[in-house]
């Protein structure tokens, strides 16, 4: 497990995060289909907090994309290192993501993150923020639509329904599982939305979120209980 520290010179206030996002969000590329479905590596990403003990924990999770197994894991530890302001979320995770996946073994190839990408009020969720960082292929993949809205898709999987900030569509809802409420999916950088789409249908085989963001999320509840434990 690696131990992070908050960058020198990390935003300490809204104002400079919102800089920092209008800074990169020129580097986002809209214009690459990304790697195909079921090919090379994908890897999850997520986080566990503990408010009062100012601890984060983040988890890397490498699948092989034909078969979804695990092919690579890591975990990195830091604390909070940006205070809770919707839309600026990723200004608490990106040092302890950026550890845990800089410590993975192999190339992680597209990263799944659970949250947005283009689907954010400012355009650069943290799908977007952390493949400009990395360069890497990225995409979100929500619980839940943020603040836009969308019809319903059909109650069939692999249906799905713009998801509109006026008329502008910045994600889609994706039915993964039949009659199941649909995850919410947007671009992070260099990944088309039809390719997102179809690597969330390829991770999503028997539950309604991807298994990237499943193994994610258990394995950094797991190391925040580690770094926590008396």
């Amino acid at each position: 497990m690696t131990t992070v520290r908050i960058p020198a010179g990390w935003p300490a206030t809204e104002e400079e995060a919102r800089a920092v996002q209008d800074e990169l969000r020129e580097r986002v590329v809209l214009d690459e289909p990304g790697p195909p479905p079921g090919a090379g590596h994908v890897t999850g990403v997520d986080v566990a907090y503990d408010d009062e003990r100012d601890i984060v924990a983040a988890a890397a999770v490498v699948l092989d994309a034909a078969t979804l197994d695990v092919v690579a894991e890591a975990t990195a530890i830091g604390r909070i290192s940006f205070p809770y302001v919707p839309g600026l979320l990723a200004f608490r995770e990106i040092p302890t993501v950026l550890a845990a996946l800089d410590a993975l073994p192999c190339p992680p190839g597209l990263v799944v993150c659970d949250g947005y990408g283009l689907a954010h009020p400012r355009r650069f969720g943290l799908a977007s923020h952390l493949g400009v960082l990395t360069g890497l292929p990225t995409i979100g993949v929500a619980k839940n639509p943020f603040t836009f809205a969308y019809d319903d898709p059909d109650a069939s999987r692999g249906s799905w329904a713009p998801l509109l900030a006026d008329d502008e569509e910045v994600g889609r809802a994706l039915r993964t599982r039949a009659a199941v409420k649909p995850v919410f999916v947007s671009i992070g950088h260099r990944v088309s939305l039809d390719n997102a789409c179809a690597h969330t249908l390829a991770l999503t085989p028997e539950f309604r979120l991807p298994e990237t963001t499943r193994r994610a999320d258990s394995l950094c509840r797991e190391a925040l209980k580690d770094a926590t434990r008396p």
